[in-house]
């Protein structure tokens, strides 16, 4: 298999089962969006929690020169783990949430 199916297929093997999790309050679903033209992840929560709407991404990836760029990352314990536990070395996982001085010290890839 080719290293980017590759990285497509653990992307989507890591974000959905999050879909299944329910939420304790509201009426809230987690839904994942998959852009496989663009190579751009994301995991979106969205209903209500009484009167007041929620919205918003709790995980963006994209898979950007052969690595997968972490754009953003709200769940408790991180996707990263999950990401190296599937296979993807550290060195193809870029932290790009923070910024590019502070990756070095975080053990994944600069850029």
């Amino acid at each position: 298999m080719d290293t980017l199916d590759n990285y497509r297929r653990i992307i989507k093997e890591v974000l959905i089962p999050y879909t299944q999790i329910p939420y304790s309050y509201g009426v809230i679903e987690c839904k994942t969006i998959f852009d496989n033209e663009n190579d751009s992840y994301l995991l979106i929560t969205l209903g209500w929690d009484g009167a007041k709407r929620i919205h918003g991404c709790l995980v963006h990836l994209d898979i950007i020169d052969g690595k997968i760029w972490v754009q953003r990352d709200d769940t408790e314990d991180g996707v990263t783990y999950e990401l190296e536990a599937a296979g993807i070395p550290k060195d193809k996982i870029v932290l790009g949430f923070h910024p590019q001085n502070v990756r070095q010290y975080t053990g994944y890839a600069v850029i």
